[in-house]
């Protein structure tokens, strides 16, 4: 059955970059420059390490380890991808002619263009919102997964909207302080959580990879076991 899932590298404090850059430039070279760029390859070192994330952009060397085969795992389950416009743009040129994804990819914009074919990978610009992208990533990925490739405010949406079958967070033992933090802005009530089943640890020394369940959400109780009868309600 298809899962959608994501996966998303993060600093112990919950940021998968540094803080936003004011000027959003879509120009590689620019956004490396920023203050997003430091915090983005702390957190993401390790995949860039593993051999199977080198092997796929095209890149020789890496290590084979846990960390690796995890990388390897990710890419063969994916049979489609959803992404946000922002990520593409960034990555267009970066890519190449051809990508790392081998499997169509939907982008959700507000700008609409033409499919733009690559080798081993099509971009569909889905303008009817995330839900409308996910839909059409299940009718291609067949019996594989759909992968929600970041960035974070699209997985933000994907999860608020109760898409999400999965959630896998690669935990960089790192404080960064300040940046995009993942989990900011959910809009979630005040007695309101989603809730995740742990139903994966794997542990190496550059990072920790925690695989959740989504369950979805839920109504956060207050728990007055143990209280004496006047607290109880208060």
């Amino acid at each position: 059955m298809t899962k959608v899932t994501a996966q998303m590298s993060v600093s112990l404090d919950g940021c998968y970059t540094g803080p936003r850059d004011p000027q959003a430039p879509t120009d590689m070279s620019r956004w490396m420059q920023g203050p997003e760029a430091p915090g983005f390859f702390r957190v993401t070192r390790w995949a860039v390490d593993a051999m199977a994330w080198r092997e796929r952009q095209g890149f020789a060397g890496g290590e084979q380890s846990a960390d690796s085969d995890i990388v390897a795992e990710t890419f063969a389950a994916a049979g489609a991808y959803v992404m946000g416009r922002r990520m593409f743009d960034a990555g267009e040129v970066p890519w190449g002619d051809e990508p790392p994804f081998h499997a169509p990819v939907f982008v959700v914009t507000h700008r609409p263009r033409a499919v733009l074919e690559r080798r081993g990978t099509s971009f569909t610009f889905v303008t009817e919102g995330p839900g409308r992208a996910v839909e059409l990533a299940r009718a291609a990925a067949g019996d594989k997964d759909v992968a929600v490739a970041g960035g974070g405010e699209l997985l933000r949406q994907v999860l608020t909207a109760g898409l999400l079958d999965q959630l896998e967070l690669h935990i960089a033992p790192v404080l960064l302080g300040d940046g995009q933090r993942l989990f900011d802005g959910l809009g979630l009530g005040a007695d309101d959580g989603v809730e995740l089943v742990p139903a994966r640890v794997v542990e190496s020394p550059g990072v920790t990879h925690v695989r959740y369940t989504v369950t979805g959400r839920s109504k956060l109780v207050l728990d007055d076991r143990g209280a004496s009868g006047e607290l109880v309600g208060r």
